[in-house]
């Protein structure tokens, strides 16, 4: 069973504070990176503006995908929203439940079913679990098997193609945003996991040939950006 090191981290940090090793993230374009565990439990007046335009945006039935430890999850709980917090590491959901989110799900977000909600959530660029262009038009699929018949799904997300240019290095021969990554902890590695970030431009080529319709909602200076997407209404 593979190693859940990014659960371990969010433990001890949850524990006590602080952590006495970092989390690491290594990462295929060549860095090697420590993870500032403390934004995973932000307060909501440590949120970026994108953020919180997203949450303001939320509607009906939220699902908080790859939720972490339920920062996003508990903001929408305390102003009212019926919210599920669904997230794949076993430690984060039951930190999740020690800090009072009421519906936790441990769980892949591409095996659940039989559930509707009107807005799917994936913040802090949650909808990379795509982990590739063609693992986003799986996930643009499935999510429409989870919508309601007025749902939308939200999210930010980057173009990065930046860091080749950055780090130095050849251009690899698949989409420049599909990355590869592996956390490190104490000195043990999880398993490794690809990882999607998609340019606007992409993205709005895919929508279009996945019948969904976009609005960039906001974008900074980091070619950094919030979407709004929702399945074009002869889907529905």
């Amino acid at each position: 069973m593979a190693k859940d090191v990014y659960g371990d981290a969010l433990y001890d940090y949850h524990g006590s504070q602080r952590l006495h090793e970092p989390l690491l993230l290594h990462s295929s374009y060549g860095d090697i990176e420590e993870m500032p565990i403390e934004v995973f439990f932000r307060e909501p007046e440590e949120f970026p503006e994108m953020e919180h335009i997203a949450l303001a945006l939320c509607d009906g039935h939220v699902l908080d995908v790859g939720a972490g430890v339920g920062c996003h999850a508990l903001f929408l709980q305390n102003r009212g929203f019926e919210v599920d917090a669904i997230e794949h590491s076993q430690k984060a959901c039951s930190i999740m439940k020690a800090r009072g989110v009421k519906n936790v799900t441990c769980a892949d977000f591409f095996k659940l079913t039989n559930k509707k909600y009107d807005t799917l959530l994936f913040l802090m660029n949650g909808i990379g679990l795509a982990g590739s262009i063609a693992g986003f038009r799986i996930l643009l699929a499935h999510a429409k098997t989870l919508l309601t018949p007025v749902g939308q799904l939200l999210f930010d997300s980057s173009d990065i193609s930046y860091l080749y240019e950055e780090y130095r290095i050849t251009k690899p021969d698949h989409y420049l945003g599909e990355i590869n990554f592996q956390y490190e902890y104490k000195g043990e590695f999880g398993d490794s996991f690809n990882w999607l970030y998609i340019d606007q431009l992409e993205l709005i080529k895919i929508a279009r040939e996945e019948n969904w319709v976009v609005q960039i909602l906001d974008e900074d200076d980091a070619d950094q950006y919030l979407v709004r997407m929702e399945p074009r209404r002869d889907e529905r």
